[in-house]
Formats: C-alpha cells, structure tokens, sequence
C-alpha cells in the first residue's frame, strides 16, 4: 500500500476522527487543504439503495446557488432557429447532426452537451463515446429539450449532475476551496437536499450511510448523515 505523502499525512492529522456538521466540515475542509492550485470540494455520498434495480437508482441534477468556479464548455445540437436560441444563451458550440461523426471520430473539446428531441436519432449513435463520460444527452437530466436555451444557461450557472454507481456511491461537486465559506455551504446544502428529494420509494432503511467532504488532494472530513436527514425533514 502506497504510504500517503508528507503534505496529507499533515492534513489527515489536523482531522480529528469524528463525524462533523456540515457546517463545521467545510471550513475544515478549506483549512487543511495544500494544494498549489485552487482544489475543487467535492462531496460523497454512501446511500442505501442497490442500483442493480431500476427501481432503486439515484439520479437528478441541481443548479448549485454559486456556480462551481469554472464555466463549461456546452456544445449544443439543434436544427433551425433552436440553434439560434442556445447560440444566444451562451452556448460555445451549436451544430446540427453533421457533428456526430465529428465526435465519433475522437472531438471532444466540449464539457457538456445539449440536445433537442428531434436530434436524438443522429446522436443517439454517439452513446458508447459520450455515456462512459458522463455526458449523454438524456431527458430526465434536461439535457434533451427543446427549451435549449434554458438548458444552456443552467448548465453556465453551475448545474451539477449526480448519479449514484454501481457500487451506491454518488460524487459531486460544490465549488472551489477558494470560495467563501458561507457560498460553499450554500452549494453543499443545496446538492444534500437534491440528493435526498431523488430517493426512491423502493430504498428501504437508512439511505444516507455516509457522507465525506473533501478537497482534490486533501483527506476526507466525515459528516454525520444522521444530521443530513433530519435537516432536510425540518
């Protein structure tokens, strides 16, 4: 086993072995944090559901309250004036179907892509090159709509897609180490109650198991779940 570097042992032991409050674990986060460049906080969640079964999969976006610091590049498909409607919603890319042998032939300058309905044919084929990415088109992420323009300006203000793996474990992010405390616990809040409006019915038990905080290069700051849960039903 790898024997962690001198700059995180130093961290990890500023991190006293307990679970916090949220409030408490992000500035903690921020303070022990060493990376040279501005590391991203991302949260992860352990939930009790078994994504085997349709029935018990977690997923959704939410529209973090102050962005994540860095602004995506969205390519957008449509046809006709819908084009014009994502060009003008700030979209860096607008093509039509032609772009899907482009991308099928390895272009990938894009962070995010937008897609109307009637376009899914065509880019339905690019499923084996943008699903393992994370950034297939699909209707229950509004990802596919004809409202194209709304889906590009959500997707500039920091929308944030979460889905749980096949082991029932959901990363996300909420923004930089170097954003204000109270910004960073807003966007945290606002991913924990999205997280918990998506449990299924079928999810029987404790959903959320664990919760860890932490910064790319920094240790993980535990968090009590119980607290998560019993906030939100407040």
């Amino acid at each position: 086993m790898r024997k962690p570097g001198r700059k995180f042992a130093a961290a990890r032991a500023q991190v006293p072995e307990r679970p916090f409050s949220l409030d408490e674990a992000i500035p903690l986060v921020q303070k022990v944090k060493f990376a040279k460049f501005d590391e991203t906080v991302e949260m992860t969640f352990r939930l009790g559901v078994d994504p085997k079964h349709a029935d018990q999969m977690v997923r959704g976006t939410v529209v973090l309250p102050h962005g994540l610091g860095k602004t995506k590049k969205v390519l957008a498909i449509a046809a006709g004036d819908k084009q014009k409607e994502a060009q003008e919603a700030g979209a860096d890319m607008v093509a039509g179907e032609e772009i899907v042998e482009k991308i099928q032939g390895g272009w990938m300058d894009f962070d995010a892509v937008v897609a109307t309905p009637d376009m899914m044919k065509s880019v339905g084929r690019l499923g084996k090159v943008l699903g393992p990415r994370g950034l297939m088109p699909n209707p229950k992420t509004g990802t596919v709509t004809f409202d194209i323009g709304k889906a590009v300006r959500e997707i500039k203000a920091g929308k944030v897609e979460f889905r749980v793996d096949k082991t029932g474990i959901v990363h996300a992010p909420v923004g930089k180490a170097s954003f204000a405390t109270d910004r960073l616990l807003e966007n945290a809040k606002a991913l924990v109650e999205s997280i918990i409006k998506a449990k299924p019915s079928a999810a029987k038990g404790r959903y959320m198991k664990s919760v860890t905080v932490s910064s790319t290069m920094g240790p993980g700051v535990r968090i009590d779940a119980g607290s998560l849960e019993a906030a939100a039903k407040k």
